[in-house]
């Protein structure tokens, strides 16, 4: 047996070194929600308790942690849906060259090299020159959708490029609708690359901070609430609220890789039934 090279070490530690940077602050957050009933915001930790995850669930003297949530989560689902629903269009149009495609695209993607504060600044200029409200579920939906639109875009261009479209020559030729083409033949194979665009876009918006801090209005979003509670909290609360939120978006990503997962195996499965059936 070959012994390893020292290179495949050092680069071992580097990339544990890596991963150390990556996750390193989630865990130390993690580990200082556990804090006593006595502990503080910094180590040593002064005993072990589920004290701080009893205190978040509990009337806080400052912010207004579960009212904040519940904006996120709807703001997170508006984003969601209509990330995939714009960017599902967008795909299907852009499948045939047409008059200022390129130039339409690359406005579309513009947005993602523009400075996040200026985007939130320059959408809560025009509401309010335009006489509009600010607010999260208005003005702050619409600067979100310029984070999270260009990546489902880039997705589904990808997606697109690589779709045969032998399938839906075939279903034409059975008598298939356009319509119940779409419906029955390409939503189904694209279904899983649909649910990485949600998951982008739920995800996305669930954590964005800059493109909200000036168009949420007087209600902020959790990453907003989160910010204000880093001046004015001086008890590991904030490092459970913190662990909660990590949880909750693991807990996301989760649920859509079981759908994905689901989708493989029904598939797989259906396959081997037809091929069967022959």
């Amino acid at each position: 047996m070959d012994r390893r090279p020292r290179s495949f070490y050092v680069l071992s530690g580097f990339f544990g070194l890596f991963l150390l940077f990556l996750y390193g602050p989630t865990l130390t957050i993690g580990i200082l929600s556990f804090q006593g009933e006595t502990g503080g915001l910094t180590f040593p930790m002064r005993g072990t308790s589920l004290n701080w995850f009893r205190e978040l669930f509990e009337q806080q003297a400052v912010g207004d942690i579960w009212g904040s949530f519940r904006r996120s989560l709807a703001l997170g689902l508006m984003v969601m849906v209509t990330t995939v629903v714009v960017s599902v269009s967008a795909g299907l149009a852009f499948r045939k060259r047409f008059a200022g495609s390129a130039v339409l695209f690359y406005l579309a993607i513009t947005s993602l090299v523009i400075p996040s504060i200026l985007v939130s600044l320059g959408v809560g200029l025009i509401f309010n020159q335009l006489g509009f409200k600010i607010h999260w579920a208005t003005s702050g939906f619409g600067s979100q959708l310029t984070w999270t639109l260009p990546f489902g875009l880039l997705i589904m261009f990808a997606v697109f490029n690589r779709f045969d479209k032998s399938f839906e020559e075939a279903a034409r030729d059975q008598g298939a609708s356009a319509v119940q083409t779409l419906r029955h033949v390409v939503l189904p194979i694209i279904a899983p690359s649909l649910i990485g665009v949600a998951l982008f876009g739920f995800t996305l918006s669930y954590d964005e901070f800059a493109r909200t801090l000036l168009t949420a209005g007087s209600y902020n979003t959790l990453p907003l609430e989160i910010f204000g509670m880093t001046t004015n909290v001086t008890t590991p609360v904030i490092y459970a609220l913190g662990t909660f939120t990590t949880l909750f978006s693991l807990g996301i990503i989760g649920a859509f890789l079981i759908i994905v997962w689901a989708m493989g195996k029904r598939r797989s499965r259906g396959g081997s039934d037809a091929g069967k059936a022959v």
